[in-house]
């Protein structure tokens, strides 16, 4: 049973991640898979180009707390069970690679910044707050949240070591950031070309698009209905000269 218990726990915590709650919501909801439009990742960012920003923010509430909940069991209630620090980072680990690669949606995940900032308020609040202050700094100055996440990524590690040192709790974390850079790898490539797309700039260009091209769409629509209109004159080929008998 010495085993067993960590095994268990690690197996749940697993299948907690595994949870995709961007497509679990958006059903829920009525609104398309968000494997199917925008980027294609099941995170909450994608599905707010939904529209619908009551499901970006349950997404976004739900990843998290699948990553908090069952480090925070453990390290609650884990010790009479013989599950400590090394469980807990194996624990916290598994959410997350669940994320990633969920069992129950045929392993196409998300990039799992939400859960990454669950987990490490679950291994510690003090870090989480860090690394989230660190994410809202960084979206606020340059309006790239896929430049946050990176930068995220980076300092979370780095503010483990450089103030509460190493341990197993800093191998999960160094292995999640290198997970989470791995997984921005197209987001930094337009980054570097300068084809990555800033917080609320589709939302905004769609309603641009959508205010430049009603008044001429409708302009057409009556001009198409006008030449139909001007196609369907009486046809007098057929007609009688006056006097005739038919």
């Amino acid at each position: 049973m010495e085993y067993a218990y960590p095994l268990l726990a690690t197996l749940v915590a697993y299948l907690i991640g595994s949870l995709s709650f961007a497509v679990i919501v958006s059903r829920l909801m009525g609104l398309k898979d968000p494997r199917s439009y925008g980027s294609g990742n099941p995170g909450a960012t994608n599905v707010l180009r939904s529209g619908s920003k009551t499901a970006a923010v349950l997404t976004l509430l739900l990843d998290a707390l699948k990553g908090f909940v069952p480090v925070f069991a453990v390290s609650q209630f884990g010790a009479p069970h013989g599950l400590k620090e090394g469980t807990m980072a194996m624990v916290a680990l598994a959410a997350f690679l669940g994320h990633l690669w969920p069992v129950f949606f045929r392993l196409r995940g998300g990039k799992g910044v939400a859960t990454a900032a669950g987990v490490l308020l679950g291994l510690n609040p003090w870090l989480g707050l860090a690394t989230l202050a660190t994410w809202v700094i960084i979206a606020a100055f340059f309006r790239y949240s896929s430049l946050a996440a990176i930068v995220s990524a980076v300092f979370a590690p780095f503010y483990q070591f450089l103030i509460w040192g190493g341990g197993p709790a800093a191998v999960a974390i160094t292995v999640m950031g290198l997970l989470l850079l791995w997984r921005h790898g197209g987001n930094f490539q337009k980054l570097l070309a300068g084809t990555e797309s800033k917080l609320g700039q589709k939302a905004a260009a769609a309603v641009a698009l959508g205010a430049a091209h009603g008044p001429g769409h409708k302009h057409s629509h009556a001009k198409k209905h006008a030449h139909n209109r001007g196609d369907h004159k009486p046809d007098r080929g057929h007609d009688h000269p006056p006097g005739a008998k038919p």
